[in-house]
């Protein structure tokens, strides 16, 4: 399998970090690939026609995006303890984690654009958008006590989204108010898959 992916991205991230504990790392293949608001990488899009990080080449050549859909089929080609909870309540509030932590990433990355790419940016949308993640947050800060039990597409979509707000937003502490996924996060940060995959500026395109 091939994943083409940027080790900016935190959606790139979640993947990789699930490959690694799935056990699959060994069968997936990295590509560092660049991509931009404002220019369409050609090559990429013949991959992807939306241009969005990450993608996944299966085995039998094909493509699957976005980052949920990925996991999801990692997931079924691992023999070992499903990351993604098979059934009942604990299922539905794992994929409502992995929601809840796709929308904050979305958010900030919107307010990324909006405050740092726009000099005259809407005050209004970014203050919505700031809301939108105050408050992802603050429903992560109740659900810690489902993050347990070891890894998980709710844990691993955690953890990513915390350290991404470290990565870009390191100056707004997302701990503060926020005692026990402070208390959670440094545990699950410090697991090898974590390690192995850290942030860093993406490629130019």
């Amino acid at each position: 399998m091939k994943l083409y992916y940027n080790a900016a991205s935190p959606f790139s991230r979640k993947v990789r970090v699930f490959a690694r504990e799935a056990g699959l790392h060994p069968r997936v293949e990295e590509v560092l690939t660049a991509v931009s608001r404002s220019k369409v990488n050609t090559e990429y899009a013949s991959i992807n026609p939306l241009v969005k990080i990450p993608t996944l080449i299966t085995e039998d050549g094909m493509s699957i995006f976005d980052s949920a859909v990925i996991c999801e089929y990692l997931d079924c080609l691992h023999t070992g303890i499903k990351l993604f909870p098979p059934e009942g309540t604990k299922r539905w509030r794992h994929l409502r984690l992995q929601a809840t932590c796709d929308e904050i990433l979305d958010s900030g990355n919107f307010f990324r654009f909006e405050t740092v790419d726009r000099p005259e940016h809407r005050k209004d949308w970014a203050f919505a958008l700031s809301e939108k993640m105050r408050g992802g947050l603050d429903l992560l800060e109740a659900e810690v006590g489902v993050l347990g039990g070891g890894p998980s597409i709710g844990s691993i979509s955690t953890a990513c989204t915390l350290a991404w707000l470290d990565f870009r937003f390191g100056h707004q502490d997302w701990r503060v108010g926020r005692p026990k996924l402070a208390q959670w996060y440094p545990e699950f940060a410090a697991r090898p898959s974590m390690q192995n995959t850290p942030p860093s500026s993406p490629p130019k395109l």
